[in-house]
C-alpha cells in the first residue's frame, strides 16, 4: 500500500491505496466523490476529467500516487447546496446537458479553459472540449453557455446577492 495525501477541493485528504489505483478510483471509492465518471477507462471520453494543479486530467489515466501532494479540483468543489458555480448555472440556463453523464467532465474542462483564458473564441472553446464526448447533445448549447460566462452573463453564483 502507498500513502497518498492530496488537497481535494480545498481539503487535505489522505488514503492508503494500492500503487496501481487510479486517481478516479481514489476519488470515487475512497473519498466518495462520484462526480467524475468512469466512461471509457482509456482517456478518450473525458467523463473522468478533473483539474490537477490547474490543468485538466483524465483521472482514469493518472495513478493515485502521482497525485500525492497536488491540488485536485472535482465538480463537487465548484458548488455548494446553496449556490451553483457560474458555469453550472449557465449550463442549466442553456439546457446544455441532457443525461448529465458527461456534464461534470465538460464543466471541469470549461472551468480550466476560463481560468486560463477568460475570453476564449469559439475555436478555443471547441478545442478545450475536444476531449469530452457527449452522445446526447450537440455541443452548441455548451459553447453558448461557456460564452455567456466569458461575457460575464453568469459571473455571480446563484444564491448570492449583488
Amino acid at each position: 500500500m502507498t500513502k497518498v495525501t492530496l488537497n481535494v477541493n480545498g481539503e487535505t485528504r489522505t488514503a492508503s491505496v494500492p500503487p496501481e489505483m487510479t486517481l478516479l478510483r481514489l476519488l470515487r471509492e475512497e473519498f466518495g466523490l462520484t462526480g467524475a465518471k468512469l466512461g471509457c477507462d482509456v482517456g478518450d471520453c473525458g467523463a473522468c476529467t478533473v483539474i490537477v494543479d490547474g490543468k485538466t486530467v483524465n483521472s482514469c489515466l493518472m495513478l493515485a500516487p502521482q497525485a500525492d501532494g497536488r491540488d485536485v479540483l472535482t465538480v463537487e468543489g465548484l458548488a455548494t447546496m446553496e449556490r451553483l458555480h457560474p458555469i453550472q448555472k449557465a449550463f442549466e440556463e442553456k439546457g446544455s446537458l441532457q443525461c448529465g453523464f458527461c456534464g461534470p467532465g465538460v464543466i471541469m474542462s470549461a472551468k480550466a479553459l476560463l481560468d486560463e483564458n477568460p475570453d476564449p473564441s469559439v475555436l478555443e472553446i471547441r478545442d478545450a472540449l475536444a476531449g469530452n464526448l457527449c452522445r446526447c447533445t450537440g455541443y452548441s448549447k455548451m459553447i453558448e453557455a461557456i460564452q455567456d460566462v466569458a461575457r460575464g452573463d453568469n459571473r455571480q453564483p446563484v444564491g448570492e446577492s449583488a
